[in-house]
């Protein structure tokens, strides 16, 4: 049943640089748990936090061609690509066909022997397969977003590139001479059949550099590879579209802060929704949407290290904030400010402005009150058991939902009028749901007969003010006939799985679909891409209503979008296919296990 993946376009179908920038399908993604590297088709790292995923990036061409920096290894002759993830790993293995042979490039952020390292280590080793062929690098630190000037500081001898708090070093093995420049090195070298190369980059953040031996970093990149597979392992999945499975739960783990356990929305800030550009945001934060989601699939997959953590560093964070839930978080777990900070940069292709920060983290949405419920719920379902201090910080979110829902919000899609969005009271029907089975299973205790009364009332009151009979659809709140793909959601809740839901399924489809892609809400074509996360939304609520073959053909259609490594950004542009929005994305990877998850278990359950 597994789809065969056909891109949309493939990888060297892409356009090469223009003014520096490429395609963002173009981009592979590696990672540490700490953070993370974009690589492009070309060779260049083009984004590369250091020492996390949130932090200033020290390689930005990403957002600033010019100014940004990268660490570029490629042949220095024209070639075409081929690429894919060394199975069960994020480790990048791309071959380059050129004129005078073929070149094979490996590129991984390593860890160590007892897991993550302290420094971070990206390793690019170089074989040669066949042919002479002539090969290019150049490690060139950036401005920061413009907030700084990088410079070479020899020290004992050992050049070191410095920018900021950040030092990085240059290791290398049959790479060529080095040329030292004020702000970068460079060299060049070549390839023969069975020949090895290795270019480091080993950088610490306001810390003395360590500069290993190639041996270790070799080394060190063989126990990376195993450590991506032995967490495979961990895995139970047997169903449909399991490469794609394995691949968005690698997606996800390379997103997770593993200092802290919680998960990033998305590895980058500031690529556009809509190539004018007034829609640049930051996702550089863990918000309770996206933790809860990620921890949904990965109990469903049997995974059990990192749910313990991610539950922890999630309920944790609850504990500190009942009754008032904030939407998001660094991923250190610590409240940022409501504000954005605009940096004097072009942004991608010159489409600003880029930003740090985020102004919906103050904002109240209703519907991440029903995910940490949903969450404990399943958490316990899995044979778990609840410690003290979470029972009672349940017990009193139960009682806040039960006042609060009356409330109106940003909703999902944190928007700045407060309405009573549809989604939002259902996500508190849901809370009060699993509140009452937590408690009827003896895991919280509380004022249940109240929990239930309330939840009925969320119902009556959808019922009565959000179902619109003339649409045959749950609009997006009371008093309008516009829809809202986030009513999706709760197919899968339970909410509702029979014929009103059925109809509203259609009616998204209607309105908002273009094709197998589908818009968020009513009136965002004129406005940002197809939201690629409501796509596979209609796939599993397709199967929660018993349309198994129309969930199938629109995730054999979904499936195909990704780009040619299985990665998907936020949006995707109808017209054209391009890619739009921050990569990788966390929301679009749980969409797409949440639909493959509702596949496999309609096919355990006929």
């Amino acid at each position: 049943m597994n789809a065969t993946r056909c891109n949309a376009v493939s990888v060297n179908e892409l356009s090469p640089r223009c003014n520096g920038y490429v395609d963002l399908r173009s981009y592979a993604v590696v990672g540490d748990g700490r953070t993370v590297a974009l690589i492009s088709h070309d060779g260049s790292v083009d984004w590369y936090p250091i020492p996390d995923l949130d932090s200033a990036p020290t390689f930005a061409r990403l957002l600033d061609a010019e100014h940004g920096g990268c660490i570029e290894l490629c042949p220095d002759e024209r070639f075409e690509v081929e690429r894919e993830y060394l199975s069960g790993t994020n480790i990048l293995q791309t071959t380059y066909t050129t004129p005078s042979g073929r070149v094979q490039v490996t590129d991984s952020l390593n860890v160590g022997s007892t897991g993550r390292l302290p420094w971070n280590e990206l390793a690019r080793a170089v074989q040669g397969l066949e042919g002479t062929v002539p090969m290019r690098w150049r490690v060139a630190p950036g401005t920061m977003l413009n907030t700084v000037s990088p410079w070479v500081d020899v020290t004992a001898g050992k050049p070191v590139l410095r920018t900021n708090q950040v030092s990085v070093g240059v290791c290398g093995e049959h790479v060529g001479e080095s040329t030292i420049e004020e702000q970068q090195m460079s060299g060049s070298f070549r390839t023969t059949p069975g020949s090895q190369h290795l270019l480091a980059v080993v950088a610490t953040h306001g810390e003395p550099l360590r500069l290993p031996a190639p041996r270790e970093i070799r080394k060190n990149l063989d126990m990376t590879r195993d450590t991506w597979r032995r967490w495979g392992d961990l895995l139970d999945y047997d169903g449909p579209y399991g490469e794609e499975v394995q691949r968005s739960a690698l997606v996800l783990k390379l997103l997770s802060h593993s200092p802290s356990g919680s998960v990033a929305a998305a590895a980058t800030t500031s690529l556009p929704e809509n190539m004018a550009g007034t829609k640049n945001y930051d996702y550089r934060f863990a918000w309770i949407r996206d933790a809860t989601y990620s921890l949904q699939s990965l109990l469903q997959l049997g995974e059990q290290e990192d749910v313990h953590a991610q539950v922890s560093w999630l309920l944790r964070l609850v504990r500190a904030q009942v009754p008032h839930l904030h939407v998001l978080n660094r991923l250190d777990g610590e409240v940022p400010e409501a504000r954005m900070e605009e940096y004097d940069v072009p942004g991608w292709r010159g489409i600003g402005p880029v930003v740090a920060g985020n102004e919906a983290a103050d904002q109240l949405q209703l519907g991440v009150y029903g995910d940490v419920f949903d969450v404990a719920h399943r958490y316990v379902a899995g044979g778990n058991v609840l410690d003290t201090a979470t029972a009672r910080m349940l017990a009193d979110l139960a009682d806040a939902i039960c006042d609060v829902w009356r409330r109106p919000d940003s909703g999902m899609w944190e928007l700045p009028e407060h309405r009573h969005y549809t989604s939002s009271k259902m996500g508190c029907w849901h809370g009060l749901d699993c509140a009452v089975r937590l408690a009827e299973d003896g895991h919280i205790s509380g004022c249940v007969d109240r929990w239930r009364a309330e939840q009925q009332r969320i119902r009556t009151w959808i019922d009565t003010k959000c179902w619109n009979p003339e649409r045959g659809a749950y609009v997006w709140y009371p008093g309008t006939e516009e829809l809202d793909a986030s009513v999706l959601l709760h197919a899968m809740t339970g909410f509702d799985r029979g014929p009103k839901m059925e109809s509203t399924i259609a009616a998204l489809r209607q309105e908002l679909g273009r094709g197998p892609l589908m818009y968020r809400y009513s009136g965002m074509e004129a406005e940002e891409g197809a939201f690629v996360a409501c796509s596979f939304w209609t796939v599993a609520a397709l199967t929660a209503v018993g349309q198994r073959e129309q969930a199938v053909e629109l995730m054999d259609r979904m499936v195909e979008l990704s780009n040619d490594l299985g990665l998907f950004t936020e949006m995707i542009d109808p017209e054209d296919y391009s890619f739009l929005g921050n990569f990788p994305q966390a929301l679009s990877h749980l969409a797409v296990l949440n639909a493959a998850l509702a596949l496999r278990d309609q096919d355990a359950e006929s």
